[in-house]
């Protein structure tokens, strides 16, 4: 089968960063399924781990965890799905990626996609939804207000692929005021189409915007990136007793400043369920299920701002570059081989 992987880490702007390779088709045992890939989006995390993760024993590594495709054959223990399902996933952090014709996943963490959605559409939402779904209701308990601050909520980096969700989620889900940030004008604008109240700009210091705004201090913080830059900026504009969660990687997070309002710190992996198999690792598939069933009413719509071309080695480059350079919005997406 077709894959594109690399085998030793480094800069995008290498020739051999990506390669297209060929690897045998794998066989479906267990609970997993073997699907046929026919659309995948690009992430963050695929840009870190090219740049830092070696892969194992010197073989090639496959990246790329958001896909969606076509059931092609499924493992003895498999109970949901039969082939010829037409399904969406963000794959393991632990396993080889979906940036391959065909890609083995477990079947606890893979939903039915969206049927009113093209393949492209329904590959941008995976990987963002879960890690917002998990940040807002599990994590930061958006739902249980905070004592004060408990009717606004701001997200810092509003128009990424996981601020874009959040922010839909946030206004079908719940009646918080949703205040997110983004810096430039097409940024702004398209946090704006997703939902947001009122629009920040993250290149200005956060807590005099937010008190001019008149809402008062908000009870939740969701910081998307750049935490290291914004830190002091959350301490003071968060309310007393409320939450902050984030999901990238500060250099150093000093939580001491916290103390004072006795705000609770909140980190969010999306992987972390299918990387240790905990017992509620089924939870993603059922909150697939959910994002599938909220698309398919029209509640929340897809992502996508843009099909790159065909899944190969030279557009992923082209992508995995955007993505570094910190102008994307939205989700990029790769269909085809």
């Amino acid at each position: 089968m077709k894959a594109v992987a690399y085998n030793t880490p480094g800069p995008i702007e290498r020739e051999d960063a990506l390669q297209d390779i060929t690897l045998e088709t794998p066989k479906a045992e267990g609970r997993d399924l073997l699907v046929k890939i026919i659309a995948v989006s690009v992430n963050p995390v695929d840009t870190k781990l090219r740049l830092g993760a070696a892969p194992e024993g010197g073989d090639w590594r496959v990246l790329g965890f958001d896909a969606s495709g076509v059931v092609e054959a499924v493992g003895p223990e498999v109970r949901n799905f039969k082939p010829g399902d037409a399904v969406f996933y963000a794959g393991s952090i632990a396993r080889p990626g979906t940036n391959s014709e065909y890609h083995l996943v477990d079947e606890r963490i893979v939903g039915g996609k969206p049927s009113s959605l093209s393949d492209a559409e329904a590959a941008a939402l995976p990987l963002t939804a879960i890690t917002a779904w998990e940040m807002l209701f599990d994590r930061l308990d958006v739902k249980r207000p905070t004592p004060e601050g408990g009717n606004a909520i701001l997200i810092i980096g509003g128009a990424g692929g996981v601020g874009s969700i959040t922010i839909q989620l946030l206004r079908t889900l719940t009646d918080l005021t949703v205040i997110a940030t983004a810096s430039r004008p097409a940024t702004q604008d398209w946090v704006r189409e997703c939902g947001a109240h009122h629009v920040l700009d993250h290149r200005q210091p956060l807590a005099p915007q937010v008190a001019a705004l008149g809402l008062g201090a908000p009870g939740f913080v969701f910081s998307t990136t750049q935490t290291g830059q914004h830190v002091a900026d959350i301490v003071e504009l968060i309310a007393p007793q409320g939450r902050f969660g984030l999901i990238d990687d500060p250099e150093v997070l000093n939580a001491k400043p916290f103390k004072r309002k006795a705000v609770s710190l909140h980190w969010e992996m999306m992987f972390t369920r299918s990387l240790f198999g905990t017992p509620d690792m089924a939870e993603q598939g059922r909150l697939l299920n959910e994002v599938a069933a909220l698309v398919d009413a029209g509640r929340i719509r897809s992502t996508v701002t843009e099909t790159a071309g065909k899944i190969d080695a030279a557009t992923l480059r082209a992508v995995h570059a955007q993505i570094e350079s910190g102008s994307a919005r939205g989700k990029i997406v790769l269909e085809g081989f």
